[in-house]
Parts: structure tokens; sequence; C-alpha cells
């Protein structure tokens, strides 16, 4: 199995566990040192998890899987068209003719049924409080929402206070657009389900499951 945007590993440790034999790529050097040690870690099934650093839209790894997954919104990051073609094309060209390709995203009736709005998040230890403020701003022309962090994380022991903001731009997609995109690339959409309950998706559902087959 091939695992676009796998991230820390966590994905692969849990299919490895199922009996998957799984390699994953991903783009950031940290999230890959943390995959590996991951595996390293894992005594019973690490043997089954690799990793190498690639752009999902670009990489080649000169090999086939008998299917491929893209977990926890890694599609919806692919904002422009051309970036979700180039995504589709590298998870066909990593599957064999017959296997699977799944993935998660953004549910573009859900998002704009109940849209995302400001929130507040506060957590802490012994040692630190974390305010975490959200705040969305949609823009319905491209079909994405720009959710702008700024965490407030503040030393419980001195009382400084740091600062750290992040900008996430997401994709919104609809099956329409999906059953065109997997169409173009070579799939055959088998599924379209609301993410961890297998119910069709509705006007509340936020996040949605797809699934095709290689053509």
């Amino acid at each position: 199995m091939l695992e676009l945007g796998c991230g820390t590993g966590r994905h692969a440790s849990e299919l490895a566990a199922l009996g998957c034999t799984i390699h994953g790529v991903d783009r950031s050097d940290t999230m890959l040192a943390e995959a590996t040690a991951r595996a390293s870690a894992n005594a019973a099934h690490g043997a089954q998890m690799t990793f190498s650093a690639g752009d999902i839209r670009t990489v080649r790894l000169g090999q086939t899987f008998d299917a491929a997954i893209s977990l926890f919104h890694v599609i919806s990051y692919q904002t422009s068209n051309d970036d979700l073609r180039a995504a589709f094309k590298t998870a066909r060209d990593h599957v064999v003719k017959g296997g699977l390709f799944l993935f998660d995203c953004w549910y573009g009736p859900g998002v704009l049924t109940d849209p995302p709005t400001v929130r507040a998040k506060r957590m802490s230890d012994e040692l630190i409080e974390v305010t975490r403020i959200a705040e969305p701003v949609i823009d319905t022309t491209a079909s994405t929402v720009e959710v702008r962090y700024d965490m407030f994380v503040r030393d419980r022991a001195s009382g400084v206070v740091s600062e750290v903001q992040e900008s996430h731009l997401m994709r919104y997609l609809f099956v329409t657009e999906i059953e065109l995109l997997l169409k173009d690339g070579s799939f055959k959409p088998l599924a379209f389900l609301e993410w961890m309950t297998d119910r069709a998706p509705s006007t509340t559902t936020w996040n949605l499951c797809a699934v095709a087959r290689a053509v």
C-alpha cells in the first residue's frame, strides 16, 4: 500500500498492525523523521513500514502498489484544479490496474450548509497553557477555506507568553467534480461515504470518503 501524505506514520502503524506493508510519502522532513522513528520503535510491525520524501503531485517511486490512500484531508490541501489532477495522476501511476484509491476530503455541501466559525480552544498541563484561536475565511469562487490560527503559549513558571501563527488553505469538493477528476485520472468511482460512518453524504457531512478502482 502507498500512503500519499503520510505525516508522522500513525496511519501506517495502524495499517501495518492489520497486516499491510505500507510505504509513506510526505514532503515534511520533520514528520518523516518521526514516522521513521515510529517504525524503528515498532518491534512487531516496523519492518512493514517504509517512508520517503516527496510531493504527492510529482513524486514517482518506480514501483506499483495494490492500493493508494491519502488520509486526513491531504487531498483538500491540493487547492487548485491542476494540483488535484496531479495528485490523482500520482495515485494512478503507482496503483496496479484493478487496485484501489481511497481518500478523504472536506465536503462542499456540509461546509456551505454549516460554515466554519471563529473558535477558541484552550489546553494546559503542568508546564504550559495554550490558547488557540481559529479564524476561517471562505472563498466560494475558489471553493476554499483559509483557516488562520493564532496560538498563545504561556509558560506557567515564568508567565512569559509566546505567539505562533499558521494558515491552512483547504479546498472543499463535491461528488460531481470528484467523479470527473477520478474518471480523467483513469479511476472508476466506487463509493462516496460520510467519513467514519459509511452513511451516504448529506448537507450535514463535513468529511467525505471516496473509493475508486484503477482502470
